[in-house]
This record gives structure tokens, C-alpha cells and sequence, in this order.
């Protein structure tokens, strides 16, 4: 990607120009492994148990009420792992991890590092759709908790964007809001974890693009400092 495309996508994140590119964006790109390896047979064969055991699971209510479940998309060997919090109408309808308007804005995020949805693995702390929406229970949470513990574990990122509040309360076992969250590295089961306002919330809050932009640094920071 030429510099002038890339400016094309910070700017669409809301992130003025004069932002410096050339030398610490380029640095930043620079770590970012773009190559898709091929999958063992191994991880073949792991990757299809527990894709069947998500798309015929009956653990909760939420199986009632979902049209399909939204297991998670992308790269099963990406350096990139993305957990949102659940799949909503449009997810729910198509299978896919954040589509519509907030998987539109996510993908621009993405691209302002170098990256594309096929570089990284995106997924939800649940499978099904809550109805209406409404926040995640927590008896659906712990239910479906075995299913992300299992993708991580088969793809062994090398960081976790928890994308929103709910995502990163969840995997950070806290309450404290997400204001305190962002701006420094945790860990989930090991994993570096850098918490991310949710593209949702930035298409209805502009002015907090920017700090998109600065909790995305940090997350190529954090993969730099823990490889160095």
C-alpha cells in the first residue's frame, strides 16, 4: 500500500494529517509478518471440532433465539486477534464477525496499520446473538468462554485487541470502565491484551477517533517491546 492509499484510510479514522508517517508508521508496518501460512493437519482437524461443537451448541437460551452463530473469521495463524463483544443483527444474519457500519469503520482501523480482515482473526466473547442486543449474561459468558479459550490457544497471537467495554471487562475480569482500561498492555491467559473503543462507538463519538489511533500504536509497540 502506497502512502498516499494509507493516508487515505487515517484519514477516514479521523486522524489529521500531519500525524507522522514516514519514518514511525513505516517502522510500525515494518513488524507486521503479512504472510499466511499454511495450517497443519493438526490444527485442520482441531479447528473443525471445534468449529461443529460452536455451530450445534445448545449450552444456553441464547441457541433459541440465534439464527446461525458467528464463530469467527480470518487468519487461524494471525499475529492479530480481535474479540468483540457479541455478534448483533447484521453478524447474526450473515455469520460473520462485525459487518455493517462498525465492521466497515474496524476494517479502515486495520488498514491504517497495514493490515487486512485475512491478517487477522476476529471473533466474539459470545457466539449467538443476545436478543435485542442487551449486554451479555454472565452464565452465557461463562458457557461460551471454553470456545475463545480454544481459539486462542490454536492460534497463539501474538496480541488480543479487546474491542469495546464489554469485551475487555470480560477478558480482563475487571469492572473498571473502559477509560481506565485503555492507554497500557494486559494479558489475557499470557497474551499482551490492548483495549480498543468499539467502531460502533466511534461512528456515533467522532472526536474519539484519534485515540483509536493512539491504542492501535501501542498495540504494534507492545508486539515490538515483547519480541525485542
Amino acid at each position: 500500500m502506497d502512502n498516499a492509499l494509507r493516508l487515505q484510510y487515517l484519514e477516514a479514522m479521523g486522524i489529521d494529517v500531519w500525524v507522522p508517517r514516514a519514518s514511525t508508521h513505516g517502522e510500525q508496518a515494518a513488524t507486521i509478518d503479512h504472510a499466511e501460512p499454511e495450517t497443519p493437519a493438526s490444527a485442520i482437524d482441531s479447528w473443525a471440532i471445534l468449529e461443529a461443537e460452536v455451530s450445534n451448541c445448545t449450552r444456553c437460551g441464547l441457541c433459541t433465539t440465534r439464527t446461525q452463530t458467528v464463530f469467527g473469521a480470518g487468519n487461524k495463524q494471525a499475529d492479530w486477534m480481535l474479540v468483540g463483544e457479541a455478534p448483533g443483527q447484521h453478524e447474526d444474519e450473515q455469520g460473520l464477525p462485525f459487518v455493517g457500519n462498525a465492521g466497515l469503520l474496524l476494517t479502515e482501523m486495520l488498514r491504517a496499520i497495514s493490515l487486512t480482515r485475512e491478517d487477522v482473526f476476529i471473533t466474539n466473547i459470545l457466539k449467538c446473538r443476545p436478543p435485542n442486543n442487551r449486554d451479555p449474561h454472565a452464565d452465557e459468558v461463562e458457557l461460551c468462554n471454553n470456545y475463545l479459550q480454544r481459539q486462542q490457544r490454536l492460534i497463539q497471537p501474538k496480541i488480543i485487541l479487546a474491542v469495546g467495554r464489554i469485551a475487555a471487562q470480560t477478558l480482563l475480569k475487571t469492572d473498571e470502565p473502559l477509560s481506565r482500561l485503555r492507554g497500557k498492555p494486559h494479558a489475557f491467559n499470557n497474551t499482551p491484551v490492548v483495549v480498543v473503543y468499539h467502531p460502533a462507538y466511534l461512528l456515533r463519538s467522532l472526536l474519539e477517533k484519534r485515540k483509536a489511533w493512539q491504542d492501535l500504536t501501542l498495540a504494534i509497540q507492545t508486539i515490538k517491546n515483547n519480541e525485542g
